[in-house]
């Protein structure tokens, strides 16, 4: 089974940086987040795939976390923006190279507190469904 987490990613990359409500809110979608990052930032975490077949079907599920960074003081730029990310990602259609069928919906989201009392930040995670060609 070949994975979907490089295809998932660069489509994930494009579809947020393609949405100009999200990008008027953030000053950058990071794989590597760069030490002179400004913030508010979106960035890439983790991402779990599992083996998803169903009957002849080749699937795989992947939950994949992104990360959103703030210094706004208290939580409402946070939330501003989370609700942007699942504006573009939460049941909407993705196109991933290689799959048909994919499917993607928001599963949680965590406020973190940062040791750095003036960084916000939020962990949300999305399941992805998605099937090979």
């Amino acid at each position: 089974m070949t994975t979907a987490l490089w295809p998932l990613q660069e489509a994930v990359y494009a579809k947020l940086t393609a949405d100009s409500a999200l990008m008027a809110l953030v000053r950058g979608l990071y794989d590597e987040v760069p030490e002179t990052a400004a913030f508010p930032y979106v960035s890439f975490g983790s991402a779990t795939e599992v083996v998803d077949d169903a009957h002849n079907q080749r699937g795989l599920a992947v939950n994949l976390v992104l990360h959103v960074w703030s210094k706004y003081p208290g939580k409402k730029e946070a939330a501003g923006i989370l609700a942007a990310l699942d504006n573009v990602l939460d049941r909407q259609p993705l196109d991933v190279a290689g799959f048909r069928d994919v499917s993607v919906a928001h599963q949680q989201h965590q406020h973190v507190r940062d040791p750095d009392p003036d960084i916000r930040h939020i962990n949300v995670a999305y399941r992805v469904w998605l099937t090979k060609e």
